[in-house]
C-alpha cells in the first residue's frame, strides 16, 4: 500500500507541475493522462538518480498521435525547462 500511495503523490506533482509543449500550447501531464505511467517508470529507475531517470523515463514512455498508428517519445514533447523541473521533483520526493 505504502507504494501505491507514493505512485500516487508523484503522480499528482507531475500531473500539476510537468506538460507537453505543442507550439504556444501547453497539455500538462494529468490533463494527458501520462502523468500515472511516467511516475512508474521515474520511480522503477530512481536507483539512476533523478536527472537519469528522468530522462529514462521520458525516452520510455511513447506517446500515440493522430489515430494511434503513429507514437513518439514523450521526451521529444517536453521541453528542457520541463526536463529540469522533473528532475528537481524526483529529487525531493526520493529524498523523503
Amino acid at each position: 500500500m505504502d507504494s501505491q500511495i507514493r505512485i500516487s503523490d508523484l503522480e499528482n506533482i507531475i500531473s500539476e507541475k510537468v506538460f507537453i509543449k505543442i507550439e504556444k500550447w501547453n497539455l500538462y501531464l494529468g490533463d494527458a493522462g501520462l502523468a500515472r505511467h511516467l511516475a512508474i517508470e521515474c520511480i522503477s529507475n530512481k536507483d539512476r538518480g533523478p536527472l537519469e531517470a528522468a530522462k529514462i523515463s521520458l525516452k520510455t514512455i511513447n506517446v500515440k498521435v493522430g489515430n494511434g498508428v503513429n507514437s513518439i517519445p514523450l521526451i521529444n514533447l517536453i521541453t528542457t525547462s520541463q526536463i529540469f523541473e522533473l528532475e528537481e521533483i524526483l529529487e525531493s520526493f526520493f529524498e523523503n
